[in-house]
Parts: structure tokens; sequence; C-alpha cells
């Protein structure tokens, strides 16, 4: 029987991001990572075109972008983008609330009018674009960066790496007085005191075999393809995305990575792009732009999963306190990564969010997996 102080579960972003603080923060503990496949990044981490936006996702994580900054300025991992979101003649009235949750977290954020939107991205057509909010500060992530800095970093401390160990069954037991876990993989057993849940999409089917309740979560697909740009300055463009979530065009060198920005129900998976989805991307992304997109260069899916209410959860179960939740990341889980792996072994560890969240406004009760019981 393999036998560890801390299991984590998922070797993505999350649990990398995890076992690396924690693996700092007890350097006398054996600290170990399980992933169920033969690579590390093969859902959603290695699909990501990640960007970093303040103004982004539900407002309780956005405590967590903030507390990630530092780590992404220290290691060098972002390149300035921007990013602009258009509103049609339809969605103006969305522009306010937006500027206003964004201004909470980053006074540069602001209202553009038309004319200025046109001038960041001239493939804009004028009638699809009457005022926009502009983030000026957003920027490219470096993901296979920032998660192999995250490897690095826990196997620096002694921790260790195993792939092809898909759990397919647990149990607590006690042990000296001591409760623990025994893990069962298809590689055989593994003995721990603790378990660290970073499963992405298979979350609660981790937490269900091991006799834990879930919380809910909902793997949603979202699928994205890359054309060719025709425009030969578009690299210095910001990401360009319509105000209502309805599709997004982000410049990568001489191309585009483009999404309907859809999020389509699904069961954990190996997600696969739907032609639908890129037909219809396409559709609404001409109609908006001078892009005239003929063909596509590549496509690909992923899964972004999230809690119902759209939080991340993170911390112990209620019932089964050694059994700590990094699940539900959505949208945002590259560029939280950081914030959200302190904020695991901080609960770990003390029980309480360190000095990484001070300033931050976190909300502990808005993260913790209590709240969905």
């Amino acid at each position: 029987m393999r036998t560890v102080d801390v299991a984590i579960v998922g070797g993505g972003i999350a649990g990398m991001s995890a076992a690396a603080a924690i693996a700092l923060a007890l350097p006398d503990e054996r600290v170990g990572v399980f992933e169920a496949e033969a690579g590390l990044t093969h859902h959603t981490t290695g699909r990501s075109a990640a960007v970093f936006i303040e103004n982004y996702g539900a407002l309780s994580l956005r405590p967590l972008t903030l507390a990630s900054k530092a780590y992404y300025h220290r290691h060098d991992f972002l390149t300035p983008r921007g990013y602009l979101a258009v509103a049609g003649p339809s969605d103006e009235g969305l522009i306010d609330q937006l500027v206003l949750e964004g201004r909470a977290m980053n006074p540069n954020i602001a209202a553009i009018d038309a004319e200025e939107a046109q001038r960041l991205a001239p493939l804009m057509r004028p009638d699809h674009v009457v005022a926009a909010v502009y983030e000026p500060d957003a920027s490219a992530i470096d993901v296979a960066g920032l998660h192999q800095s995250f490897v690095r970093g826990f196997r620096a401390a002694g921790g260790t790496i195993e792939t092809l160990r898909r759990i397919t069954a647990g149990r607590p037991v006690r042990s000296d007085g001591a409760s623990g876990w025994v893990l069962e993989t298809t590689s055989g057993p593994i003995s721990c005191g603790t378990v660290v849940n970073a499963a992405g999409a298979w979350g609660d089917v981790v937490a269900s075999s091991a006799g834990v309740a879930p919380v809910g979560l909902r793997p949603l697909r979202r699928t994205a393809f890359m054309v060719t740009s025709p425009y030969p300055e578009s690299g210095s463009w910001p990401l360009i995305a319509d105000v209502a979530h309805a599709w997004y065009a982000n410049p990568d060198g001489h191309q585009f990575l483009c999404s309907l920005a859809d999020e389509t129900p699904s069961e954990p998976c190996d997600a696969k792009p739907e032609e639908v989805d890129i037909a219809l991307a396409i559709e609404r992304i001409n109609s908006a732009t001078t892009l005239d997109i003929r063909s596509v260069n590549s496509s690909w899916a992923g899964l972004r999963t999230f809690s119902p209410d759209r939080g991340m959860v993170i911390g112990p179960d209620p019932e089964h306190p050694s059994f700590i939740w990094c699940v539900g990341q959505g949208g945002t889980g590259i560029q939280t990564a950081p914030g959200a792996g302190q904020l695991v072994a901080d609960l770990l560890v003390t029980g309480e969010p360190g000095s990484t969240f001070e300033g931050t406004g976190l909300d502990l009760s808005l993260i913790l997996p209590g709240r969905l019981r």
C-alpha cells in the first residue's frame, strides 16, 4: 500500500497549485499527487485560453484573483493583452454594471465609446458596437509555465507525483486515534491522513466514491477554434468579447482563438468540439466583425466545472474534515490558481486564510463547501 500524509487527487492547475503550497507549508510530511491520466494537463488545464482578467468571474472569486497577482508578477507569467467587452445596441445597459464591479478591483477599468472601441479593435463592425468596457491591465497567461512552476516547487519540496492512478473507491479509517483514508486506485491502494479533492469535473465522482456527499458540480463544455487573422497588426490587439458572453475572439500571433463562449452541460469526460458550436460562433463573429471566417485551422473543447452558485468550493468537508475540497474553478481556475492553492494550504494547516489574503476582501463563507449542504 502506498502511504502518504496528504494525498492530492488531480494533477491539473488546481491540484498542483495546492500541492506546491501544502508541501512548502508541511516540509516534514509526505505529500503525493495522484493523477488519473498519463499526463498532468490532459483535460481543462491543457486546453485553456487563459487571460488574467480582474473583472471576470463570480464576485466571491475575485479576491482569489487579487491574491494571485503577486505570484504572477514575481514569476513573469503575464504578457500585456488588454480586454475589450463590446456592447451592441441591445446590450448597452450591461456596461454600467460591468464597470461598477470592475472598478471595485481595478480603477483603470473604464467605459469607452464606440469610436475608441473601434480604434482598439478595428475589426468591429460599426453597427455592432455602441459602447464597451476596457480593462488595459488584462494579460495573457503562460499556462504551461505557471503549471510547471508549481510542479517544480512541489518536487523541490519533496513531493511526489504518480500518474495513471484513477481513484475507484475510498473509505475513512481510524488508526491510533487519528482519522485518515484508504483510497482504492487502478494501481493499488493509497493510505493517507488527508485527501485533497482537486479532480476538476470528476470532483463529485471522487467524493461519492469515498462516501462523501457531493456538492453539485456542473461540468460545462466549451468549444474553441483557431482561424487565420487577415490583419497583420492584430497580434497587438486586446482580447475582444461580446459583453453578453455570446462570443469572443482572442488575437494569438497570426491567428485568432475564437469561441461561442458556450456552456453546454456535460458528464465528466474527455470533451470533444461540436461542429454546431463552431458554426454558430462563426456566424456570430462574422456578423459582429470583419474577420470573414471561412475555415478553421484547429478546434478543441474543454470542461469548465461550476458549483451551483458558480463560486469555488475550497476547504474541509463539514462531515469529513480530513477531506479537503478544491473544485469548481469554472472559467477562472488558471488566473486564481496561486491564490486558490495557497488558500487550500492555509485551511489545511491553520484553518484560516493567511497573510496572502489581507486586503483582498475574501469572504470565506462564500468559498467553504458547507454553504452547499
